[in-house]
């Protein structure tokens, strides 16, 4: 399921992960605007500079899949989690490739149409 990606740092497909994630095992790391606009049901969001401060935050899941918008921030944040201790999964292609692989999005606020900034 996980293959290896720049370098050492685990990655996956939106296509290849379960159709329903566990609560807690998505960590979106993108900045507020960007979560605000639209972001994957039941995802824990700490944008990626508040990461090292906020590590007692993060899910403690068997795996932690860390997504962004194109899978660059979150695999800097992958690789950084695992040597602190986690499993964790950079989701390839971001929240592009989730949405386009036609994966739910929700929107903070309910009348705005959900979408990936």
């Amino acid at each position: 399921m996980t293959t290896p990606m720049h370098g050492q740092v685990p990655g996956v497909h939106p296509e290849e992960l379960p159709a329903e994630l566990p609560e807690g095992t998505l960590l979106d790391v993108r900045e507020h605007d960007e979560w605000q606009a639209g972001h994957a049901p039941g995802a824990v969001h700490i944008p990626m500079s508040e990461v090292p401060e906020r590590l007692d935050e993060i899910p403690e899941a068997d795996q932690l899949y860390v997504v962004c918008r194109s899978g660059g921030r979150s695999s800097k944040v992958t690789a950084y989690l695992n040597a602190n201790g986690w499993d964790a999964v950079n989701v390839e292609r971001g929240m592009n490739g989730w949405s386009s692989s036609g994966r739910p999005v929700v929107a903070d606020n309910p009348d705005s149409e959900p979408y990936v900034l």
